[in-house]
């Protein structure tokens, strides 16, 4: 009974892991960029929850992934908060599905051709294919798991009196809350937890009173997750992880004023076995919980905003160690942390803002951060697999590279034009096109045309040549100061780097870099 027990469970746990990790492999960016371009309000927010977590039958992946696109910058925290009340209903189908196809159709042995089409595609398919196999070979797995649970429950029924656990005080109720939250905290799944209070329940091992307190202390305990994903994380980040907490606390304190109006309904509707009274329940009060709370989500994310202030507005705030082994999103993170960068440099330019007694502090500043992205990408990596992703990974480090040679370029002194006309017509020409650069990096703007910024670079390399000559020519025939002529030159040298390096950092942050 007890290796049945065991076996079963591990197998369950095994197979969501499959099938979750199939899914969303399967899904490939479509996914992120659901989460990534999500737009509307908070209604449209949970329903993109609710559907993502159904799709990949795991609430923990949905709130881990909210979380590192909040760290990224992808995502808006009154986003991210919508989100995070779908996912937790979008848990609930974990059950529905177990209950439905699990114990009324008893699958069984008759998911174990699944695993092996599964592990077939997996081994001999490619890219989406090989995705898909895992996910259906996970899909066998969970619903032979539940036939072994089955199994176990009912010989545990057979040995084991519900009668003698806690259910009907409101003290044995909590008792069984309690153990619902340290069965998920111990499984590190709540659908797991879910599927063993089913099968328990379906095989008459517990009642309904008790297999219902179950399932509210094992929602309560998928919030560990959040919270560990949230450890060490950015201040939005550790927000959304807070309004997980908070919800499903709210969550939960429904459920529990609710029970006892859903257990009379049960017995007067003879539903008292009925195994999908457990889902009924769980999807009730969680959508009662949202129904709650969503009229007051803005409400809530201000509430939370105040509690956790953002207190830094460093440029590496976003890089995160919850992103970093999610290649597309600690790329992206990395790219809109480098044009955070971008943006503070291209202010100490001459034709950005005027330079004052804190520049140097500012070049110090902004060559720490560039230290800080290269360290961080050197834990992200990409293939050529995934060529998108791969690419804008290479432009990312492209713009960093660029940007410390810029800094490198003003380290050596002050950007001065050297009281030579030309030099100070090339700041005037490149005044409009660097401020258009620095507030479209910055975020104020959505798009920006890099390559009119990229004709006056190159116009630039031209023109410093013939300038150098007619310089030196100058002071030749005496009519300059050999210094003065070297630091004429040198002045247009550096305006010719220091828009080159420029341009090519914002062109390649801009995705136009090739």
């Amino acid at each position: 009974m007890i290796v049945t027990l065991a076996g079963g469970l591990g197998l369950f746990l095994l197979g969501m892991v499959l099938m979750t990790d199939g899914l969303k492999a399967a899904a490939g960016n479509q996914l992120r960029a659901t989460l990534a371009h999500l737009t509307g309000g908070a209604g449209r927010a949970v329903l993109t929850g609710v559907v993502i977590t159904a799709l990949v039958q795991s609430s923990s992946a949905t709130v881990v992934a909210t979380i590192g696109f909040v760290s990224a910058g992808l995502l808006t925290f009154p986003r991210a908060a919508g989100l995070i009340l779908g996912a937790s209903l979008g848990t609930t189908s974990t059950g529905w599905l177990v209950a439905v196809v699990g114990l009324k159709l008893s699958l069984g042995a008759a998911a174990l051709p699944f695993v092996g089409l599964g592990a077939l595609l997996r081994l001999l398919g490619r890219g989406r294919w090989a995705a898909i196999g895992l996910a259906i070979a996970g899909f066998g797995l969970v619903f032979f798991a539940v036939s072994l649970l089955e199994e176990g429950m009912a010989t545990l029924a057979t040995r084991f009196d519900p009668a003698t656990l806690p259910g009907t005080s409101i003290g044995g109720r909590t008792g069984l809350v309690a153990i619902g939250v340290a069965m998920t905290v111990v499984m590190q799944s709540s659908s797991a937890a879910m599927a063993t209070t089913l099968t328990a329940f379906h095989a008459g091992t517990i009642g309904l009173a008790q297999g219902a307190s179950l399932v509210i202390g094992q929602s309560i305990g998928t919030t560990v997750t959040a919270g560990l994903a949230a450890v060490g994380a950015s201040v939005p980040a550790r927000r959304t992880a807070l309004v997980h907490v908070i919800f499903n606390v709210i969550a939960g304190v429904v459920a529990f004023l609710v029970l006892p109006l859903f257990l009379a309904a049960a017995d007067l509707a003879n539903a008292g076995r009925e195994t999908m009274a457990l889902p009924v329940f769980h999807t009730v009060f969680t959508g009662t919980a949202v129904a709650l709370v969503l009229p007051f989500i803005g409400t809530l994310t201000r509430v939370v905003t105040r509690l956790l202030p953002e207190r830094s507005v460093a440029p590496t705030r976003h890089l995160d160690d919850s992103v970093a082994e999610v290649p597309a999103v600690a790329v992206e993170a990395a790219r809109r942390a480098t044009a955070d960068v971008a943006a503070r440099v291209i202010a100490l330019l001459p034709g950005g803002l005027p330079a004052d007694t804190a520049r140097p502090a500012r070049v110090a500043e902004a060559d720490d951060a560039l230290i800080a992205i290269r360290h961080f990408l050197a834990r992200v990596r990409t293939s050529a697999d995934t060529p998108h992703e791969h690419l804008r990974h290479q432009s990312v480090l492209h713009a960093v590279d660029h940007l410390e040679r810029l800094l490198e370029e003003m380290e050596e002194r002050e950007v001065q034009a050297g009281g030579d006309a030309d030099v100070e017509g090339v700041w005037r020409e490149a005044a409009p096109l660097l401020y258009a650069a620095r507030v479209w990096v910055a975020g104020a703007v959505e798009t920006f045309d890099a390559a009119p910024l990229g004709l006056l670079a190159e116009d630039v390399r031209i023109r410093r040549q013939a300038h150098r000559r007619t310089v030196l020519a100058d002071a030749a025939r005496g009519l300059m100061d050999p210094d003065q002529a070297l630091a004429r030159v040198d002045a247009m040298r550096r305006a010719d780097r220091l828009l080159h390096h420029a341009w090519r950092a914002i062109a390649h942050l801009s995705g136009n870099g090739a």
